[in-house]
């Protein structure tokens, strides 16, 4: 026998009154005429997955809809707030006029389901005599699959944008630069002598983003240097703030969509975050 319960959605009314009006704009621009849910249905469908990690069978049997009609509801509601999350330049923009002295970029990796793509590169197998190619989506850093998402923050740490999603394989430098917006928009803020922090994965960069000395090989840091990196950490460290803040939904801890749409959930996340807390910079 099953028990039915109720559950309360961690956010504000507001929030879900204010997807559910997006929702209500999409179907009057795409003229159309009937759904299976209301707007306010298909948001509170969208939320649930969000916030509370809920599997599509459930919200499909909850609302009494098929599973491929639920996987669509869904995707509708992450592209509709996708598409709300601002461009970098106008973050960049925005960060300035609000007296930002710095910002931080800093990349993290979105698990997801393990996924059988081939990578460009080759590794020896350990059972058989023969190379085999490398999971594209698989990180050998975090020993799991999944994607790396670029996370431009204020100087409290606040995320204010978030890139597409690159193979978790990359390194932060390579998923940086595979991103054609964010080294001019980066370079544009440092030539106004407003330095961007990073961690020594963007080492490859350092004329554009400040990192800190890396200790030479065979050698040791100065003095000095030593004190210049605690304290550029000190700093920079805050930045990982931005990260945490977006994973506090469910849905950016493991991604059991297709991996090539993590970039897409992670701007609405930063969207939904943005309206929870009225704050964008």
């Amino acid at each position: 026998m099953s028990v039915a319960y109720i559950a309360i959605l961690p956010l504000p009314e507001s929030t879900v009154t204010h997807v559910a009006g997006l929702l209500a704009a999409r179907r009057q621009a795409l003229g159309t005429r009937w759904r299976a849910l209301t707007c306010l249905e298909q948001a509170v469908l969208g939320l649930r997955w969000f916030t509370d990690g809920t599997r599509v069978e459930q919200l499909a049997l909850d609302n009494a809809i098929g599973r491929t009609t639920a996987y669509d509801s869904l995707h509708e509601v992450i592209d509709t707030l996708a598409a709300q999350a601002p461009a970098l330049h106008n973050v960049l923009l925005a960060a300035k006029v609000a007296g930002h002295q710095h910002i931080s970029v800093d990349g993290t990796l979105i698990h997801t389901d393990r996924v059988g793509q081939a990578g460009p590169t080759t590794a020896k197998a350990t059972s058989v005599p023969r190379r085999v190619k490398v999971d594209l989506w698989w990180s050998g850093k975090h020993g799991r699959h999944g994607g790396n998402i670029q996370v431009v923050t204020a100087p409290d740490g606040w995320p204010m944008w978030t890139s597409e999603v690159r193979p978790g394989r990359e390194h932060d430098v390579t998923a940086l630069r595979a991103h054609p917006e964010m080294l001019p928009a980066l370079t544009d803020w440092t030539g106004e002598n407003l330095p961007v922090l990073g961690d020594l994965g963007y080492l490859g960069e350092a004329t554009t983003i400040t990192v800190a000395v890396k200790k030479p090989k065979g050698g040791q840091l100065t003095d000095e240097q030593k004190t210049a990196n605690k304290a550029h950490n000190q700093v920079r460290a805050v930045g990982e703030r931005g990260n945490a803040l977006l994973k506090w939904f469910k849905a950016l801890r493991r991604v059991s969509l297709c991996p090539c749409r993590i970039g897409a959930i992670a701007a609405a996340a930063l969207v939904l975050l943005h309206l929870q807390h009225g704050r964008s910079v």
